[in-house]
Parts: structure tokens; C-alpha cells; sequence
């Protein structure tokens, strides 16, 4: 099949919808750690900064929907609030935590070069 790309194809929102999806898992998670503080006390410092993140999360939807920066620097805040207070409370959190680092970091690797795809040329041959 011999068809053209699409000009400003698909690729070029590899990181909107990624962004999206992440901002959804983490409030997602932050919310039910939340909800869990009824049963489990969490301390208070994580209670805070869980509160924080989540309403900057939610909040992201709205006022960070155009600026890719706000939204990975959002996801990048709530992600260590998340896991900062536990592996200062339990460093052998650590450990799993490296190793999760191989497949997100082909992930991010992987998701780089498909943002940066041209979609303004043929796709090769075959596919």
C-alpha cells in the first residue's frame, strides 16, 4: 500500500496522550491511596503531600492541557511524592525501584524516538 502519511500524523501525540494516560493512573492511585488513610493512618507528611499532588493532578486537566511542560513536571511532582516518603521510610524499597528503572527507561527511549518521527514522508516499504 502506497499511501502518503498523514501531515502532523499520529506520532506527534505520542506524548499528549501518554501525559494523559499517566496523569490518569497516578490519580487514580494517589485517590485510592487516599481513600485507604480511613483503614491504614498514613503520616501526616504524606497525607499532605498526596493532597497536594492529587489536586494538582486533577487540576492539570484544565489548566496544563496545552503546555507539556506543566504536565510532565506535574507527573514528575506527584510521582515522587508518592515514592520518596516510602523509600526514605523503607530503603530497600530501593532496590526494585532500580531494576523497574530498565523497561521505563526503554519506554521513554522508545517513546522519544516515535514523538519525534517525521510524519511527513512515506512509510517504508512492507509495512
Amino acid at each position: 500500500m502506497n499511501t502518503l502519511a498523514v501531515p502532523g500524523g499520529r506520532w506527534d501525540k505520542v506524548e499528549f496522550y501518554t501525559s494523559y494516560f499517566l496523569l490518569v493512573v497516578l490519580a487514580s492511585v494517589i485517590g485510592t491511596r487516599l481513600g485507604f488513610d480511613g483503614v491504614w493512618q498514613m503520616p501526616k507528611i504524606d497525607l499532605v503531600l498526596s493532597i497536594i499532588a492529587l489536586l494538582l493532578v486533577i487540576g492539570s486537566f484544565w489548566f496544563a492541557r496545552h503546555n507539556r511542560r506543566w504536565r510532565l513536571w506535574i507527573i514528575a511532582f506527584a510521582s515522587a511524592t508518592q515514592l520518596v516518603p516510602m523509600v526514605m521510610r523503607e530503603p530497600v524499597l530501593l532496590f526494585p525501584l532500580l531494576g523497574a528503572l530498565i523497561p521505563v527507561a526503554i519506554l521513554v527511549g522508545c517513546l522519544v524516538a516515535l514523538s519525534k518521527k517525521g510524519g511527513n514522508g512515506r512509510p517504508p516499504h512492507g509495512s
